[in-house]
């Protein structure tokens, strides 16, 4: 792991790095020294990247509110990583098959399953490397991720057994059933009543296909795109349950608006449009 930058701004440490060509983006607590603290591993969506505002607002407050550590990466063909031709092609071909006629969700179910192949494996070397620093440590393991962040995520959770519990949502049952009946950490799992890309049932089938003992289900109206801000609130308290505390000793920070705000600012804008049959 090598890092590339490093700033600090309210009570957040935010470290670039690149591992094996794989860049990433790694939040701890300002000022924090050797430590072992809880970490959640962050799953952006499709079209996106690792300094996405929604990304970056969450591991600002699991930092700020819990002392853990927070880590994201570039999928592949997203953020700073090169495009893949293959994707591409598969992007244009897929797109081409919706138009005539062919079901969404089916092609983009087949389309993460493949990418995930090659994100579950950089994910565990990620985790293998991160908890080795001094100011991270070997804590307790979450995942959080929607959209495409849970289509790579369903089977990165299956075949990780250091994560202790995950956030999922936003994804259908096409590609991730078989995944999903080997997870058995506690999960939250959050539905767009009204998705346009998931359908309902889909993603119902998902949730209903987890083997988890502990699982709970937020469902919301509205689209794909439009999940309730309060879920970042709620993904915190999930994590603050099964992970335990972290390593700050104070009371958990305010998430003010204004907060917020500077962390969307912070993150800047969207780095690339790529191939949205990720998503």
């Amino acid at each position: 792991m090598r890092f590339l930058s490093g700033t600090s701004s309210d009570g957040v440490r935010e470290q670039l790095f690149t591992l094996d060509g794989i860049p990433g983006v790694l939040w701890t607590p300002d000022g924090g020294g050797a430590a072992t603290r809880p970490l959640v591993l962050l799953g952006h969506g499709g079209g996106r990247h690792k300094k996405d505002p929604e990304v970056s607002a969450l591991a600002h407050r699991l930092v700020t509110a819990c002392g853990y550590a927070a880590v994201c990466v570039d999928v592949p063909a997203h953020g700073d990583r090169p495009q893949v031709e293959e994707y591409a092609r598969l992007a244009v071909e897929n797109q081409a098959r919706v138009e005539a006629g062919e079901e969404l969700a089916p092609l983009i179910a087949e389309f993460q399953a493949r990418v995930a192949r090659r994100t579950v494996p950089e994910w565990r070397a990620v985790l293998d490397a991160v908890r080795e620093l001094g100011h991270v440590g070997p804590g307790p393991v979450g995942y959080w991720g929607v959209s495409l962040g849970c289509g790579l995520g369903v089977p990165f959770v299956a075949a990780e057994p250091r994560v202790r519990a995950a956030v999922l949502g936003l994804g259908g049952a096409h590609a991730s059933a078989d995944a999903a009946a080997r997870i058995t950490v506690p999960v939250q799992f959050l539905v767009q009543w009204d998705d346009e890309r998931v359908p309902r049932e889909q993603s119902l089938a998902l949730f209903d296909a987890l083997a988890s003992k502990e699982k709970t289900l937020h469902a919301a109206p509205g689209g794909h795109g439009e999940l309730p801000a309060f879920e970042l609130d709620s993904a915190v308290s999930f994590f603050s349950r099964h992970l335990g505390p972290g390593w700050l000793s104070t009371a958990p920070a305010r998430w003010t608006r204004a907060g917020a705000e500077r962390v969307r600012r912070s993150s800047g804008p969207p780095q690339k449009v790529r191939p949205q049959l990720l998503m």
